[in-house]
């Protein structure tokens, strides 16, 4: 029949229908679930007071305490020099380092020497015969032959002034001789090191000819800049006590890091118009002692100054905080807070605390990017 073949997918369509409406009708209602908050991952550390001294932190470059340009005081031919005399050369006080040619002011001394015994026996010769003069002045007034007191003249006392006057120049050029001869034996003025030659065997210096460069090796010093807010960290009214305060220079040498003991022993008392710091002295005591590694002049350090006493304090890394002064603190239900502290000091790596914190509690080592106050958090590292 034509009509049955017609109505009887009408009819199977349908009865799908009916039954898919059957079934989404019986079907079990989804649960809504609420989504698990965020959980940041983080690195915490504890805190805990501890007794800080504050250090303070500089850099300079050693430098002589004593320099010196050496130069000749006579005129000659460098005839001899030290072994020491080289650049690098390490000398003792009293060493002799150069001699010029003395031979002409060894002549200048013996007869500055025959000078002296002429002017000598001059001046012996005058005084016996100004003895005569007064003798023979006092028999004639004994005769009564002279009614007037005796000139200078007659008694012979200009010629006697003169003779003396002679004797004492020809002392004093003797003096000169000698002198401008020892002058010729050029000697060590301290212990120290030759930085610059400038003069050698066969060379003819005049009076003033630089000969060398030279330093002292007994203390090198270090001019440490300290800018003004950090000054209230130092106990500078040590210098006035007991005239030191501690500090410890350091520097790279290959691949080895030195270190060596230094004291601060004054300040140049005015601060620098450009930058505005305060520069500190440090001394060094024997840079170059044989048993440690030497402490060369020119090299770069780092200095490390004993400051105050700031007492117990919580010292934390100064990247903990955010903003400088809030530190994100860890709970015991593993929920974040800001906490905003007293930062007494923060230097290039650490932050000083006073108050705001307590012994025991957990912070975050960086602070969480993105966070809010009460997110939670998974420790990765304590």
């Amino acid at each position: 029949m034509p009509w049955l073949k017609i109505s009887l997918p009408i009819l199977l369509i349908v009865g799908a229908v009916l039954a898919a409406v059957a079934l989404f009708a019986a079907r079990t209602p989804a649960v809504q679930k609420p989504a698990p908050p965020p959980t940041l991952l983080v690195d915490v550390a504890v805190a805990k007071r501890q007794p800080v001294t504050f250090v303070v932190r500089s850099h300079g470059v050693v430098a002589p305490r004593t320099r010196t340009t050496m130069v000749s005081e006579v005129s000659g031919i460098v005839v001899e020099v030290s072994p020491a005399f080289v650049a690098g050369g390490f000398f003792a006080k009293s060493d002799v380092l150069v001699r010029i040619d003395p031979r002409n002011y060894q002549t200048a001394v013996k007869r500055a020497t025959a000078a002296v015994a002429q002017a000598r026996t001059k001046l012996a010769t005058e005084n016996a015969l100004a003895g005569y003069a007064h003798q023979d002045w006092e028999r004639l007034r004994s005769l009564e032959a002279a009614d007037r007191p005796a000139s200078d003249l007659t008694l012979r006392k200009p010629q006697l002034a003169e003779a003396a006057a002679g004797l004492e120049s020809a002392e004093a050029d003797l003096e000169k001789a000698t002198e401008d001869l020892s002058r010729t034996v050029i000697r060590a003025p301290y212990h120290g090191m030759v930085r610059e030659k400038r003069a050698d065997i066969g060379q003819f210096v005049n009076t003033g000819t630089p000969l060398a460069e030279t330093f002292a090796t007994d203390y090198a010093e270090v001019r440490l800049p300290i800018p003004q807010a950090d000054l209230q960290y130092l106990e500078l009214a040590k210098l006035n006590a007991d005239g030191s305060l501690r500090a410890t220079l350091s520097a790279d040498i290959g691949a080895v890091s030195h270190e060596w003991p230094a004291v601060i022993v004054r300040t140049e008392g005015v601060f620098d118009p450009d930058t505005r710091v305060l520069h500190l002295v440090a001394q060094v005591q024997d840079p170059y002692v044989p048993d440690r590694e030497p402490l060369r002049i020119g090299t770069f350090v780092s200095a490390a100054i004993e400051g105050t006493y700031a007492g117990e304090v919580f010292v934390i890394p100064r990247h903990s905080l955010e903003s400088g002064r809030t530190l994100w603190m860890v709970a015991g239900d593993m929920t974040i807070q800001p906490r905003d502290l007293e930062v007494i000091r923060a230097d290039e790596g650490l932050a000083y605390i006073a108050t705001g914190l307590r012994d025991g509690e957990r912070y975050t080592v960086v602070p969480p990017e993105n966070s809010l106050p009460g997110m939670r958090v998974r420790i990765n590292s304590e």
